[in-house]
């Protein structure tokens, strides 16, 4: 196999046609069928760039066809009797079908957790506790990471959820924050409207948290989602 029959077997396999690949590569049918008869060493460089962009493959990949892995494997196949041809295009084709159903797994991160926050009845934060644990998924752009104990904030915050904080003391209404509450960490639904600013719990078993001149209240940060 010559690299022009290659290029035209892999264009077919992966669109259908050499017309249909020819418009989605933005190059003229005529051009991309005359490289095909004529040759690629004929071809102007920029089509060349254009076609192997297409395919997902270099130009010095078919320059040097020859030279190739698919080049050697044919050469060799030709050679073989047609049972064993047959063994080589199933194992190809087991491998091409399990490629496609590679499924990439999270990946394997660390995270500083720097103590809890209650959904429920309050936790201590400030006090200097460092905790590295592993954690299963990308991490945000984050300032410091807690963990959540209660199920006051469920669904959206499981118990023992890892949960990510920026810090800021600026907070816009319906976000989620880390509070600090009467000397209480909590994470809570901040809420401003005609009854005042209070901490929300989502499970309504929970009852709202005011924020007035009876309590001591700050915000350590918002909660990235």
């Amino acid at each position: 196999m010559n690299r022009e029959i290659y290029l035209k077997e892999l264009i077919e396999a992966k669109f259908g046609s050499v017309r249909y690949f020819a418009e989605q590569i933005g190059v003229p049918y005529t051009t991309v069928r005359s490289i095909l008869e004529r040759g690629v060493l004929n071809a102007k460089m920029e089509n060349i760039i254009n076609i192997c962009k297409g395919l997902g493959i270099t130009p010095e990949q078919l320059y040097n066809f020859e030279d190739s892995v698919i080049s050697k494997i044919n050469k060799l196949a030709v050679q073989l009797h047609k049972d064993r041809q047959e063994k080589v295009y199933n194992f190809t084709e087991q491998q091409y079908k399990k490629q496609n159903k590679v499924v990439e797994l999270p990946a394997n991160n660390e995270v500083i957790i720097s103590g809890a926050v209650s959904a429920g009845t309050g936790e201590y934060l400030g006090d200097g506790y460092k905790e590295t644990v592993p954690y299963n998924g990308e991490i945000p752009d984050h300032d410091f990471a807690v963990v959540v104990n209660g199920d006051s904030m469920e669904p959206t915050f499981e118990n023992k959820q890892i949960i990510f904080v920026k810090e800021t003391q600026e907070v816009r209404n319906g976000q989620f924050v880390i509070a600090d509450y009467d000397h209480q960490a909590y994470v809570k639904k901040f809420m401003r409207d005609e009854n005042g600013c209070r901490l929300v719990s989502l499970n309504k078993k929970y009852s709202d948290l005011p924020i007035n001149e009876e309590h001591e209240m700050s915000i350590f940060g918002v909660v990235v989602l």
